[in-house]
């Protein structure tokens, strides 16, 4: 007789993180995935096991909703904490990211604690928690977060409480702060670094991009799409005990690329034609933001424990513009 499946909640599922996470969770029979979302959530075409899918929609702000969901997913293996104001509209609307990266992540949080103890609780964090003053080279583990936008101090705030809760044996957390995932594929999304991606996904249609900055030497650090996942699996499968109970944050890893890197590697795999679409024009607002994130983190420790990093922006471009030809 077949193992039963193991239930994973993905909040957030309608962005693009989530169906990144869910293609491959329902690549394997192992696994049934609850995919929740304010709006419709969408199993993604083409995998193995749709039937292991179920879409819930539904606002995750609301107490008796949460309540609903987690009956859903009876027993619990595992929840990916993915949903949230990005960085831009968090930087906009105060009052709604805390409610919605706050507040809403909280309270479930504490409803997984009492109806599920000891979860896999996976949180998705950022690595805009870190702000000025910034040490002129990598940021290391030892570098205290600082953050600089309302988005990374939100995240912090999180990252605190979930820690805590781990401490106690509430929850089996990690927390994971991402780096900026480029290439993504779809429409523009309100995070002050989404350029990063439409420079090279806007030009590849045809569509122009503004860049929100005129230094080409800015440095951002990204990882793409297909390593993302890869790590979220890892971090699923990994040992709690790799961290100390009071320090669960995990940067995953990335790499350095500055604005020109970007647009040599489109010319390289896109052609020189696509540059035209690049409208450099200074935003102010947004390039405070971007200023005050680390160009560069130091990746010796999750390379320890196990995760993986890219290997450069051509990489990274040529990803992206093959994935158009399939």
């Amino acid at each position: 007789m077949p193992p039963i499946p193991k239930n994973i909640i993905i909040t957030g599922a309608g962005g693009f993180i989530g169906p990144l996470l869910a293609t491959r969770l329902l690549n394997d029979p192992g696994y049934r995935v609850i995919l929740t979302d304010l709006a419709d959530p969408v199993v993604p075409a083409g995998v193995k096991y749709p039937q292991n899918a179920t879409t819930l929609k539904g606002d995750i702000c609301d107490p008796a909703f949460v309540e609903s969901l987690l009956a859903a997913a009876a027993p619990l293996s595992a929840i990916f904490i993915f949903h949230g104001i990005m960085s831009a509209g968090s930087e906009a609307n105060w009052d709604l990211s805390l409610r919605v990266n706050v507040n809403s992540t909280r309270d479930l949080l504490v409803a997984l604690k009492d109806t599920y103890p000891g979860v896999r609780v996976i949180y998705s964090s950022s690595q805009a928690v870190y702000g000025q003053p910034l040490p002129a080279g990598k940021v290391t583990d030892d570098v205290t977060p600082t953050p600089e936008g309302t988005y990374g101090a939100h995240k912090l705030l999180t990252e605190v409480f979930v820690n805590d809760m781990h401490r106690r044996g509430f929850i089996d957390a990690f927390s994971l702060r991402f780096p900026t995932v480029s290439v993504r594929p779809g429409r523009p999304t309100s995070a002050a670094s989404s350029f990063l991606s439409g420079m090279i996904r806007e030009p590849m249609k045809g569509e122009e991009c503004v860049v929100p900055l005129q230094d080409r030497s800015f440095r951002s650090f990204l990882c793409s799409p297909q390593v993302l996942q890869e790590n979220l699996i890892r971090v699923l499968h990994m040992e709690s005990s790799k961290l100390p109970k009071h320090i669960r944050h995990i940067n995953i890893p990335g790499i350095s690329v500055s604005i020109q890197e970007l647009m040599d590697a489109l010319a390289k795999y896109g052609g020189e034609d696509k540059l035209k679409y690049l409208k450099e024009e200074t935003d102010p607002d947004l390039e405070r933001i971007l200023r005050s994130w680390a160009p560069e983190i130091d990746t010796t420790t999750p390379l320890k424990l196990g995760l993986i990093k890219d290997e450069s922006a051509d990489s990274l471009v040529k990803q992206y513009i093959d994935s158009l030809k399939s």
